[in-house]
This record gives structure tokens, C-alpha cells and sequence, in this order.
């Protein structure tokens, strides 16, 4: 059950002192674009509730606030989403006393087009919250009524792009959609006296997953029309969809990373998950114009060739700034290389033990957070750069596989 209760103009509320609105949070352009490759073609927004108290869980945060790898589970969830840039708006519903804790992660991790409302007292009425947000009914409010609306749990954060758009594109076409998984176990109804009555076929049957989608109209008309009991203890939209407007929701297979984070043992598989994920994405900084900018490109296409089959997603970066912004902002990354250029015949090593300092200090800061910064030298001469570059993609892909936490903050030389 999800506590605190919503109305017309709440703290949180689209235009109201509770909502994250302002540039780049709130909602999306006005008359935005859509259409072309990997666009369902209409105006789609999200809703997340996340204002559950984590009671099977018995973790304090609730769970959907509880720290992996020093980051609130729902702002990977919120990644997840902001990388779709088809969404337009992401509507998330918190009970009031976690508003403005929510209100500081997204501004934190500089997450986009998101408005934060009050949730309701249960997960159906925190929904219905969030769509009255979308609705177009509030005229001081910057959010514009969309086709489709996906709705997502704020604890499912490895939802992916092909999933979302699968179930968007189903939901234009049939009202209503939803992904499903195989059961992994098979569900008995017992008799009155504690003995089986019932069991199922269980190839007959799937596990109802998030994400569902709905054109937005009737999700709305389906929230508008139905009973107290359903909004306090019903907890399938497409049920609501089909009861009360007579949609039959298209049925979208799932992946295998669609699951919820319920119990406490699921934290430490989302973490282990995470970090699986991270380590595969490193960033390289340097001058990106000129011989280092030649350096950057080699190095990539390099460990490219050197990780086949496990090939690191590489990020070049200009300068520390650009960094710090991707480490606050973005999912990355467990390892950075700042690498640093010598071109003459006799090595010199006074410029990168001066910047080494800094380095050093910086990987110390960032170490808590896993990120792990290296420094790495990369000494050529005339007709070397290859064989040199070779060896500095030696070094990292080393440093990746075995993500060495001895050698942080310290000067390897290629």
C-alpha cells in the first residue's frame, strides 16, 4: 500500500511549489517532434509510482530511494527512460514528506522532463494522480495531454528501448498493452482446508510485467469510471482497461531484465547488475581536436578489437568539467583513463606528475562511488604512434577486466 493522499493543486502538483519544472526538467517542447526511426509516431509520456512504503522489503528508505553504488534505485530507472528520447514527460508520484528528496535526485542526477506529484494512498490512486497531471486539464500547467502514456514501475530500472517502443507501438493499435514473462513457478489455488484445489498449467499462463502503455484517453476514462475497491486494491491497469472500457490489451513478450525489485536479496542482484553493466563503459579524457583527438580514435577502434565479444562502450572526453558532468549526470562509468601525450624522443615526465596530483586527489573522491580513474602516459615517437597506441589499449583493456582498485590515481605509461 502506498500512503498520503492527492488532490487538485497538492504540493507536487504540475505549476505548484512541489514540482520540478524549469529547463531541461519539466515537460517536454511544446508541438515537440515525432516520427522516424526507432519513434512510435505520437506524443508519448510515462508514469511512475513510487510512493511505496517498501514493506515487504523492511528496508528503511523505502526501496525505491535505497542507495546502489551510492545512487537511488529510481534514478536508474529514470535513466532508463530519460535515454528514450521519444518520451516526452515522466510523471512521478511520491507521498508528500519524499517530495522534495525527490525533487533533489532529479536535480542531482540531472534528469529530464520530469514533474514530481503527491501519490495517492494506494498504487492505482497514485497512477490516477499521475494521469490527471497529463491530462491538459490544468491551465497553468506546461504539460500537454499525450496519445499514449506508458505506465512503469519505479523499481524495474533495466526496462530497454526495444521493450518500450513494442509495447507503445501495440498500445496505438489496440488501446492497450502490456509485457509478459513466462512463470517461473507454478501457481496452485488451495482448498479451504489448506490442501490443493487447483493448479494450473503453467505453459498456459504468463506473469503480467511492467511496462504496460494505453492511449491516454482510455486509461483516463478506465481511472475516472472505476470503484473504490479497484483503486484500493486492485493493482492490474490492464484489468481496469478491460472492465470498464471493453479493451482487450495485445500481449508483448518481455525480456528477461523486466523484473521488480521487491525483496532485499533483489537489491543486491540489481547492484551486482549494475555493476556488471558500469564496467564495460569507460571514459577516456583528452584533447579530442589534433594528435590527441588521433590518439582518442585509435584507442577506441583498438579496444574494440581487443574486447571482441565484450566490447566497452568508450566515451571521449575535452577536459575534467565534461567528467564531472557525465559522473553526476550520466550512468557512467567504472573506469576513466586520462591519458596524457608525449611526442618527443627522451620522455619527460615533469607535466604529468604535476597533473598527476590532481588526478590522484580526484580518484580518491570518486573511488566511493566505484568509478575508478587511472592515469595513463602515452610516449611515442615519430612512426610509433600505432604500436605505442596498441600498447595503451593493452593497458586499459587489463584495467577493465580486472578493474584493479591498487593502481587508482596512478601514472601507467604505454
Amino acid at each position: 500500500m502506498e500512503p498520503g493522499g492527492a488532490g487538485p493543486g497538492s504540493p507536487g502538483s504540475p505549476g505548484s511549489p512541489g514540482s520540478v519544472d524549469g529547463p531541461g526538467m519539466g515537460g517536454g517542447p511544446v508541438g515537440g517532434v515525432v516520427g522516424g526511426p526507432g519513434d512510435p509516431g505520437a506524443r508519448v509520456c510515462a508514469v511512475l509510482p513510487a510512493g511505496g512504503l517498501g514493506e515487504r522489503m523492511g528496508v528503511c528508505p523505502p526501496k525505491q530511494f535505497w542507495p546502489l553504488l551510492h545512487r537511488p534505485l529510481i534514478s536508474y530507472t529514470l535513466h532508463a527512460l530519460n535515454r528514450v528520447s521519444w518520451i516526452k514527460d515522466i510523471i512521478v508520484a511520491v507521498t508528500s514528506e519524499n517530495i522534495e528528496a525527490m525533487k533533489s535526485i532529479v536535480e542531482k542526477y540531472r534528469h529530464k522532463r520530469v514533474t514530481v506529484v503527491e501519490a495517492g494512498a494506494t498504487r492505482h490512486r497514485s497512477i490516477f494522480n499521475g494521469l490527471k497531471a497529463l491530462s491538459g486539464t490544468d491551465p497553468s500547467s506546461p504539460l500537454q495531454k499525450p496519445e499514449v502514456v506508458i505506465i512503469h514501475d519505479a523499481v524495474r530500472p533495466f526496462v530497454p528501448e526495444d521493450v518500450l517502443l513494442r509495447v507503445v507501438t501495440a498500445a496505438k493499435e489496440q488501446g492497450a498493452a502490456g509485457a509478459i514473462r513466462p512463470l517461473v513457478s507454478t501457481v496452485i489455488t488451495p482448498s479451504a482446508d489448506g490442501c490443493l484445489g487447483h493448479s494450473l498449467e503453467r505453459s498456459q499462463h504468463r506473469a503480467s510485467e511492467m511496462p504496460q502503455a494505453f492511449l491516454f484517453d482510455i486509461i483516463y476514462q478506465a481511472y475516472h469510471q472505476c470503484s473504490d475497491y479497484d483503486l484500493d486494491y486492485g493493482t492490474e491497469c490492464l484489468h481496469l482497461a478491460l472492465k470498464y472500457c471493453n479493451i482487450n490489451a495485445k500481449l508483448v513478450e518481455g525480456s528477461p531484465d523486466l523484473w521488480k525489485v521487491t525483496f532485499k536479496r533483489d537489491l543486491y542482484a540489481a547492484e551486482s547488475i549494475i555493476k556488471e553493466r558500469l564496467a564495460q563503459q569507460i571514459c577516456i579524457v583528452l584533447d579530442t581536436k589534433g594528435d590527441a583527438g588521433r590518439v582518442g580514435c585509435l584507442l577506441q577502434e583498438m579496444l574494440k578489437s581487443q574486447m571482441k565479444g565484450n566490447e566497452p562502450l568508450v566515451t571521449l572526453c575535452q577536459n575534467d568539467q565534461h567528467l564531472q558532468n557525465i559522473f553526476v549526470g550520466q550512468c557512467y562509468s567504472f573506469i576513466c583513463i586520462n591519458v596524457h601525450l608525449h611526442d618527443s624522443e627522451t620522455p619527460s615526465l615533469s607535466g604529468p606528475v604535476e597533473d598527476l596530483v590532481g588526478i590522484r586527489d580526484f580518484a580518491e573522491q570518486v573511488k566511493t562511488r566505484n568509478i575508478f580513474v587511472y592515469g595513463l602516459l602515452v610516449h611515442y615517437t615519430q612512426g610509433q604512434l600505432q604500436e605505442t597506441v596498441k600498447r595503451g589499449a593493452a593497458i586499459i583493456a587489463g584495467l577493465i577486466q580486472d578493474r584493479n582498485s591498487r593502481l587508482i590515481g596512478q601514472l601507467l605509461v604505454a
